[in-house]
Parts: C-alpha cells; sequence; structure tokens
C-alpha cells in the first residue's frame, strides 16, 4: 500500500475542557493543590493569613474614634467592648490628621495647599494622558511657578521674572546652538540662566514690588512646612526634575564625547555610591560653606536639589540598559534616513527605550518618594517625624501603631498608584505579539 499523507482542510470545532478544569475548583485544584509540596505550602500560607486576620481584624474594628487621650480612649474601648478588650485608637488620626496632611502649614492658609495639589493634577495630566488636549501643557508649563507661589507666597514677581529668564535662556540657547554648535550654545545659555536666576531675578522683582505693582500674598516660612505636603512637594519636584536630567546623563555616559563621558560617568557613579543620607546632610550643613556669606538658600529647595541629583543618577542607569537593549540596526536606521543625532535619539531610539525602561523608572520613582521619609533626620518634619511629635506629647504618649497605619496607607495609595499607572503605559505601548 503505498504512503499516503492526510492533510486536514477543515478546522476542529473547540472541545470542552475537561471536567472540573474549567471552574473555580479545577483553578484551585491545578494552582493550589498540583501536588503534594504546593498542598503543604497552601495549607501554611492559608493557616498564616488565617490567623494573622485573628489578630489584626477585631484591633482594626474594636477601636475608638472620639478620644483626647489615649487614656480616653482605652476607658471607652472597655466601656464599649468590655474589660481586657484591645483595640486601635483612632482618635488619634481624627484629632491630628490635619497636622499629619499639612504640618504646621496656617490653618487659614488650607486653600493654597490644596489648590496647589489640584493644579498639580491638571498639570500631570496631559503629561501622563496623551488624549487629553494640548491646550493643557500651558498649566504644565506654568505650574511649577505659580506652585512655588502659592506655597511659599511673597511677591508674583519672582516666579513670573524667574519664567521669564528661562524662556529667554531656552531660547538663546536655540540661537547660538545653530550658529555655534549645540555644546557651546549650551554652555552659553545655561551660563546666562545661572546669573540671571543668582543676580538680577532679586533686584527686578524688588524694582518691580516699589516701582509698579505691588502684587503679593502672605509668605509661610519653610519652617512650617511638614507632613504629607512636605513629602509631596519633595517627591513630586524630585520625580519631575530628575528624569530628563537622568536621560540626558544616560546620553552623556554613551556618548564618544571623552569630557562629557568622563563627567557623566563620574557623577553617576560617585553620587551611586554614596548614600542619601549623607547628600541630605550636605544639603543641610555643608553646602552653606560653598555659599557667598549672607546667602539665603532654602533648605527645601537644598533638599529638593540632593533628591534630584541622587534619582537621576539610578534613572540614567535605568535608562542606559534601555539604550543598551536596542538592536545597534535601530541606531543604523537613524544615519540611513539622514537624521542627526538628537533626531535620531528623539524619534527613534529613545522611544523605544524609554518604554524598555517604563518598570525600572517607575520603581526608581517610588523607591524616591518613600525615601522622603529620611528628611526627618535633618530636621523636616515629614510624616514619620510628625509622628513623633505627636507620640512625644502627654495626651498620646505610647500610641505607635495607629499613626504608623495611617502613614502607611498613604504612601500605599500614592505608590501603588504610580505602579497602577505603570502597568496601564506599558500596555498601551505594547506592541509586540501577545
Amino acid at each position: 500500500m503505498p504512503n499516503t499523507l492526510f492533510v486536514r482542510d477543515t478546522m476542529l470545532p473547540s472541545a470542552p475542557p475537561p471536567s472540573g478544569e474549567g471552574s473555580a475548583i479545577g483553578w484551585i485544584r491545578h494552582n493550589l493543590f498540583g501536588s503534594p509540596l504546593n498542598s503543604i505550602i497552601t495549607v501554611c500560607f492559608v493557616g498564616f493569613i488565617i490567623f494573622l486576620l485573628w489578630q489584626v481584624v477585631p484591633w482594626i474594628f474594636l477601636s475608638s474614634w472620639s478620644a483626647q487621650s489615649l487614656r480616653e480612649c482605652r476607658e471607652a474601648i472597655t466601656l464599649a467592648y468590655g474589660e481586657g478588650t484591645t483595640g486601635a485608637c483612632w482618635a488619634v488620626i481624627r484629632e491630628r490628621y490635619l497636622q499629619l496632611l499639612y504640618g504646621f502649614y496656617p490653618s487659614e492658609l488650607y486653600w493654597r495647599v490644596n489648590l496647589t495639589f489640584i493644579l498639580m493634577l491638571v498639570a500631570l495630566a496631559p503629561v501622563l494622558f496623551t488624549n487629553l488636549p494640548r491646550i493643557l501643557l500651558a498649566v504644565t508649563c506654568l505650574y511649577p511657578f505659580l506652585g512655588y507661589w502659592l506655597l511659599w507666597g511673597g511677591t508674583v514677581w519672582t516666579p513670573v521674572l524667574t519664567f521669564a529668564g528661562l524662556a529667554a535662556g531656552i531660547y538663546l540657547i536655540n540661537i547660538l546652538s545653530r550658529r555655534y554648535g549645540l555644546l557651546l550654545g549650551m554652555v552659553l545659555g545655561v551660563a546666562f540662566i545661572i546669573l540671571y536666576l543668582l543676580y538680577m531675578v532679586v533686584p527686578l522683582a524688588t524694582f518691580f514690588v516699589s516701582q509698579i505693582a505691588p502684587l503679593s500674598i502672605r509668605v509661610v516660612d519653610s519652617d512650617q512646612f511638614g507632613g504629607f505636603t512636605l513629602s509631596v512637594i519633595i517627591g513630586a519636584t524630585g520625580i519631575v526634575a530628575s528624569l530628563p536630567l537622568g536621560i540626558l546623563l544616560a546620553l552623556g555616559r554613551k556618548s564618544e564625547m571623552l569630557i562629557v563621558k568622563s563627567l557623566c560617568v563620574g557623577f553617576i557613579e560617585f553620587i551611586r555610591g554614596v548614600p542619601l543620607i549623607t547628600l541630605l546632610f550636605v544639603a543641610s550643613t555643608l553646602l552653606n560653606y560653598f555659599l557667598p556669606p549672607g546667602t539665603n538658600f532654602d533648605i527645601i529647595l537644598r533638599v529638593i536639589i540632593m533628591v534630584t541629583l541622587f534619582a537621576a543618577a539610578y534613572i540614567a542607569e535605568v535608562v542606559r540598559g534601555g539604550l543598551a537593549a536596542l538592536p545597534s540596526g535601530q541606531y543604523e536606521a537613524g544615519d540611513a534616513l539622514g537624521l542627526d543625532y538628537w533626531q535620531s535619539m528623539r524619534l527613534i531610539i529613545l522611544p523605544q527605550a524609554l518604554k524598555i525602561s517604563i518598570p525600572g523608572i517607575v520603581s526608581t520613582f517610588i523607591g524616591l518618594f518613600k525615601d522622603t521619609t529620611l528628611v526627618s533626620i535633618i530636621g523636616l518634619l515629614d510624616p514619620l517625624g510628625l509622628s513623633g511629635a505627636i507620640r512625644s506629647d502627654s495626651a498620646w504618649n505610647g500610641i505607635v501603631w495607629e499613626l504608623y497605619a495611617f502613614v502607611a496607607l498613604v504612601f500605599f495609595i500614592f505608590c501603588f498608584s504610580m505602579s497602577r499607572y505603570s502597568s496601564y503605559l506599558e500596555e498601551k505601548l505594547a506592541t509586540g505579539h501577545r
């Protein structure tokens, strides 16, 4: 009998799954009890979770929300649930939540903090979600200056003149780069911006205030900032400022210009080799020794600069990993199309490298936001620092877990939101086969 080949020319209909495999019971059997070892691990973890819930859930719900001190709180729990009952004293959160949120910011000016936070969300929206109207990018550009003025107060001319100087510096960089080359144009433009900010903003603002229009709002000193307001200011500013700086450092590290590459490598390795707490001490104490006498360099601004530099070094390495992951053909494609270096980076290389680097970048951002709690060591009262101050009050002396649980919950909300946005962005930019 001759050999014959049979090729089916029609698709078989889908067969139903085996009995029990398509149900919840089948999933549990396959994933949780698929082997003796899996069964033992499942039973142990379920037992541990039940024990944990058995201990924690009563403590959370057998609690008191109305008390003026820890003693009153314990008496209220005993009266409501019986002798020997232990529960959480959430009354401390009810009494001190404003302090944990705003620090020592004047209560009559809370509206300025709230408005700044709302404007921050509006400013970030067109950057995070591309389907929104592009007109909102104007709010994004103006927000850093408007937010600073709302939080710290003072004359409106300081942020206006700062914005004007930065716009003039960027325009100058553009003009000089076309005429003398990018490197010289950048150096001259950045030098102009630095000199303008150091020596011209304050005299010009004083002139405008005294001669034209004294438009100002109440000044709030930096020692009145605290709580989650301080953490969001440092974290959000550090995140926004460190990303472009980290990208430039990554490109500089891969540059063929020896001086630029050496400076970037030295900066990245030095920052990554020093703990953040050391940099914060430098910002708090040593930095004043390198400034001219009488210079008033705000402590929060110093901390923001150090946190930004610290995060930028780590982001540079994350982005460098994304650049290294691209095949050389992508670089050759830019050359084949006749694109110069910056056009190739902007249109071909960086979009792909940043997409690859999204998980690492977001992880760095989350770590940066959590590291804002370290500022309590240099005297700035972040939420953890305020928790210590609240516990030192005789009325609440001895309370611990309730304050830490509230702080952890708020940090979890912020960090989990960033994590979910990272997942959304990865799914949106996914181009491979699934």
